[in-house]
């Protein structure tokens, strides 16, 4: 009689538990840090790390434990892994998978779950359907039923993450399966999970090379599809305009792409009504690794009444309510290099005066819209490091830096677009930061989103991050307040009894300061690049005036 056929994990002679098994084959697949919060429901997970040789970030909140995650995704390019606990601990952490998603971010959340829950009630940390709860806010949510399940699930993710439009993932794991023994993960082979994300086919290439070149007046909207890969994306954009001759504009996400002092460059000034108008003059309109969303736009239509050629990884996109006339699936960098191989270099066919005039036209309605903002964007953006990395809240100083901070690099702003959930910044750029260390990274955040997540400064404390965080104190929520007025509302539960954040900053054990104008924000920011811990600069909104 024949033996039966061995299954895939007896052919592994090493054993540990499951949940050590996870972050030895998270180790083996390039994860050099998780950031999470133990319990007694996901502490297996613990057994493995420091045998793995991972660092592990201990958060103060899940949700803070995620938004670290993301802020590391960004800064690195890699995936952000997070360890969680069953029921509370994912629910915390949906905010920041939400936010992952909106913002197409590689984030893995990996949670503990309990055995059953069908026909017993009562259990600590019990959820009707946790699985399913983190599937409103994923790209997909499965539970790995064996070990096998697990390590497949962990390797669809991370090919998944580079294989097409990132966003986030969650995987959940009974907890006796984390205890029981399970067989070493199958070896990370070369090559695993760096699948191609999509080439443009070379016909439709050279079709969309000719309406390029004999276009009058050609116009591209460059997004974060692109400005993800930062210099080679910032060469292939000058390469582009260069031969071309096509005027540009980009995205708050592809903030970057091309050099303030380029005279074709329109910037991110996307949002602004009047942009419509310059778009409308356009004869050809080219997008690339943009979605043209509401948080891109803050209108309907575009503006176009041209010819669109719409090119992205993501098919929805593809086909959305902006209906383009060509559509092209393809990797945003990807597609940019073939086209800069087949155009010839031309003259620029825009006005580069009155792109200027424009310029300045945006940027004075964007000063009179929240004043007092500009001049310390323009005084920071002078000074900073070319390589500084911002992570920003949902503030009026963010809404404004968006717009008027000519970034000197690509993908170097980040910032909630999509989900538009307050607390992001201080958990984010404590991510990044620790991926960057002895690169500046700089925090901006409102006085009201900063006490969202102002435990994980405790983190960055413990951590010892040359981290300034910079927090814009306008005394309430100006934001909605000026839409309540807009509205004719009047203004309600808009203003909140604030702490004293220098104070708040020292009982951390965080440096703190209070600069009273623009040069000592500027010193102060400045300063806490050198400092041996995190520093709380507490700027008033009344700074410029």
């Amino acid at each position: 009689m024949n033996s039966p056929a061995p299954t895939r994990s007896s052919t592994h002679a090493s054993t540990r538990p499951l949940g050590a098994q996870v972050s030895h084959m998270l180790k083996a697949r390039g994860v050099d840090v998780i950031f999470g919060i133990p319990g007694v429901h996901n502490q297996e997970m613990y057994r493995g790390i420091e045998e793995a040789g991972i660092q592990h970030v201990l958060a103060r909140h899940e949700q803070g434990a995620g938004f670290m995650a993301d802020g590391y995704a960004r800064a690195t390019g890699k995936p952000g892994v997070a360890y969680i606990i069953t029921g509370p601990g994912l629910c915390n952490i949906m905010t920041p998978l939400g936010q992952a998603y909106s913002d197409s971010v590689s984030v893995l959340a990996i949670s503990s779950c309990l055995d059953e829950t069908s026909s017993t009630r009562g259990q600590l940390h019990q959820m009707l359907d946790q699985r399913a709860a983190a599937d409103c806010v994923c790209d997909w949510s499965y539970e790995a039923g064996s070990a096998d399940a697990a390590y497949g699930l962990i390797d669809r993710a991370l090919t998944e993450f580079s294989a097409g439009r990132a966003r986030s993932k969650h995987i959940q794991v009974p907890i006796a399966l984390l205890e029981g023994d399970a067989a070493s993960p199958p070896p990370s082979r070369p090559g695993d999970h760096a699948v191609s994300s999509g080439q443009p086919m070379p016909g439709e290439m050279e079709r969309v090379a000719q309406m390029v070149q004999s276009a009058e007046k050609p116009l591209f909207v460059m997004g974060g599809g692109l400005a993800q890969y930062g210099t080679a994306a910032e060469e292939a954009s000058r390469a582009l305009v260069a031969s071309s001759g096509a005027a540009v504009f980009t995205s708050y996400a592809g903030c970057g792409l091309l050099p303030r002092e380029e005279p074709l460059n329109y910037g991110c000034y996307l949002g602004r009504p009047d942009s419509a108008g310059v778009i409308a003059q356009a004869d050809l309109v080219v997008v690339i690794g943009c979605e043209l969303s509401e948080c891109d736009l803050w209108r309907t239509d575009l503006g176009h009444t041209c010819p669109m050629i719409r090119v992205d990884i993501d098919p929805e996109v593809l086909s959305d309510l902006h209906r383009a006339d060509i559509t092209v699936r393809s990797d945003a960098l990807a597609f940019l290099s073939e086209l800069n191989a087949r155009l010839s270099a031309t003259d620029a066919k825009w006005n580069a005066a009155e792109i200027d005039r424009a310029k300045a036209r945006f940027k004075a309605e964007t000063d009179a819209e929240r004043p007092g903002i500009v001049p310390v964007c323009d005084a920071l953006a002078a000074a900073l490091p070319k390589d500084t990395m911002y992570y920003s809240d949902m503030t009026q100083f963010a809404y404004v830096a968006k717009e008027v901070w000519d970034m000197p690099r690509a993908g170097h702003w980040h910032h909630p677009t999509g989900f538009g959930t307050l607390g992001y910044a201080l958990p984010a750029s404590i991510g990044g930061a620790v991926a960057r260390r002895g690169k500046p990274t700089l925090c901006i955040a409102g006085d009201y989103g900063f006490q969202y997540t102002v435990q994980e400064l405790g983190a960055a404390v413990e951590l010892g991050l040359a981290l300034p965080i910079l927090v814009w104190d306008n005394g309430k929520l100006k934001e909605i307040e000026d839409s309540m007025v807009h509205a004719q509302i009047a203004p309600n539960a808009v203003i909140a009894q604030n702490p004293d954040f220098a104070a708040l900053g020292h009982a951390y054990g965080a440096l703190a300061t209070t600069p009273q104008s623009i040069d000592e924000v500027v010193s102060a920011v400045l300063n806490a690049f050198e400092a041996d811990r995190p520093t709380v600069i507490h700027v008033d909104a009344g700074v410029a005036s």
